[in-house]
């Protein structure tokens, strides 16, 4: 049953990373339904404090600066820091070495209820089928064990960016060619790229570009190539990309951050996939979320994404 002590505090965990930060809003909305009274605060980091304070689940979000092992003024703080929001329950929902020590810096016998996976939580979740598919579906489980049910996906209807800075020509279709730096492998060559947005421009749709400082030259190659395209290159917030897709008849990209961004909002989109991560733990969550995997992406043809296009809106 819900618990609704109006005195009751609340801390819920969630430092990173994007894809699962965006996995986790869709239990933290069920959080503040099953605490509708309480008073819950967000420990999070600073790439995630807009969310927080933007998405209504929270009274407040505190910024985690994460210490490093032996910055022993730093824990000082952070241990002050938790033990003065006397919090009677904590959903950890980060679950990994860091938020395990976080739990020790509670003082035994003063420690709140806490869920999640560290040892000596008084709704542990230990099971191998926590990890086993997406972090969606762990948080599904290990919230069940605190009597949350009904958890769904977060499809983002509280975003209300303004967009009207952007040249926009609808119909539009997201493109998102990048990845992180370290994983080259996840990345569709820019060829293919450059000649599916061609495609797409042929059948009257603009392209608009998506990426990071990272993705500039690719994108910049992408955008030179097809003679409708919109660079938004560095220029957009997370929050930006959320709206954009609400708005978009479609987004193809590559197992990167923004498309977990982007399939929660009911866009169309097509995740390209590789062998070099397993889109059963690293897919995004949404109803129109399409994956396309080929062990390696430089043999993955323009025209088999092109067959997988669709654009319902």
């Amino acid at each position: 049953m819900p618990q609704n002590n109006a005195a009751e505090k609340i801390l819920v965990i969630k430092l990173s990373a994007l894809g699962d930060f965006m996995q986790a809003l869709g239990p933290m909305a069920a959080i503040r339904k099953h605490h509708p009274n309480a008073h819950i605060t967000l420990l999070t980091t600073k790439m995630f404090k807009i969310f927080g304070k933007k998405c209504g689940y929270f009274d407040a979000v505190w910024i985690d600066e994460r210490p490093k092992l032996f910055d022993f003024s730093k824990w000082l703080t952070l241990r002050k820091t938790l033990l003065g929001g006397d919090f009677s329950r904590v959903y950890d929902l980060q679950n990994n070495d860091r938020t395990n020590l976080y739990f020790k810096l509670f003082p035994k016998g003063h420690c709140p209820e806490w869920v999640g996976a560290a040892n000596g939580a008084s709704h542990q979740n230990k099971s191998p089928e926590r990890i086993a598919g997406t972090a969606f579906d762990g948080h599904r489980q290990t919230l069940s064990m605190a009597g949350i049910q009904d958890i769904e996906i977060d499809p983002l209807d509280w975003v209300d960016e303004d967009l009207s800075t952007f040249a926009l020509k609808p119909p539009f279709v997201l493109l998102v060619p990048g990845s992180a730096p370290q994983h080259p492998q996840k990345r569709w060559p820019v060829k293919s790229y450059a000649q599916l947005a061609q495609l797409l421009n042929d059948k009257g749709y603009q392209i608009v570009l998506l990426g990071t400082t990272a993705e500039k030259e690719i994108t910049a190659h992408i955008a030179q190539q097809c003679s409708n395209c919109l660079n938004l290159t560095e220029q957009t917030s997370l929050l930006q990309i959320a709206a954009l897709a609400r708005q978009a008849s479609a987004a193809i990209g590559n197992d990167t951050g923004p498309m977990h961004i982007i399939g929660p909002t009911q866009c169309n989109s097509i995740v390209l996939f590789s062998a070099h991560s397993d889109p059963k733990r690293h897919a995004p969550k949404g109803d129109n979320v399409y994956v396309l995997q080929e062990s390696n992406l430089d043999d993955l043809a323009v025209d088999t994404v092109m067959a997988s296009f669709k654009d319902n809106r």
